[in-house]
């Protein structure tokens, strides 16, 4: 790459930046932000509540949403789908996780140590969400603006949370302590 090539690309960057400020004056920009500012509040208030069930459904409509109306790629696609397929798994887990005959079954089928933590079951859902919690961790390194890394940051969180309250679940059912 010589001189110019380097010069051109700092010219185009400089371009892009100014567009991008641009945009983020208008009245669209403003209302989206806006909306985007609602959307940080509901699922930071959804993380607060403390309720597993309502945490996992929210960050699968989230999901949905980005399948439904922003995967513009195939490995996007993919993950969406693959993100999609593991909340379903959180769902079906947190349906028997509280009830000692039927999750007596998946603690009995954990019994290696490498698919067991702190004495517990690392089940689909334990591995569903550090899967999910990795897939925001790195969607979090992308071009994003200030607002959508809020919101990722907070979805990160109540991932981060809501593993912890279904290892809790867990460990009550099984009685350990």
């Amino acid at each position: 790459m010589g001189k110019s090539d380097r010069s051109k690309l700092a010219r185009l960057l400089v371009v892009e930046e100014g567009f991008v400020r641009e945009h983020a004056a208008t009245q669209t920009a403003k209302r989206l932000e806006k909306a985007r500012n609602n959307l940080l509040k509901h699922v930071r208030e959804v993380g607060k509540s403390g309720d597993l069930a309502f945490m996992v459904e929210t960050e699968k409509n989230i999901v949905q949403g980005d399948l439904d109306h922003y995967a513009n790629s195939k490995s996007m696609i993919s993950s969406l789908n693959a993100a999609l397929s593991e909340l379903n798994a959180i769902e079906g887990l947190l349906a028997i996780v509280d009830d000692k005959n039927r999750y007596e079954g998946v603690n009995k089928s954990h019994i290696l140590p490498r698919n067991r933590e702190k004495d517990l079951p690392l089940d689909e859902a334990r591995q569903a969400f550090k899967s999910h919690y990795t897939r925001l961790n790195n969607l979090d390194k992308s071009r994003l603006s200030a607002d959508e890394k809020s919101i990722i940051d907070t979805r990160k969180s109540n991932i981060l949370n809501a593993g912890k309250l279904y290892a809790q679940r867990q460990a009550k059912t099984l009685d350990i302590a």
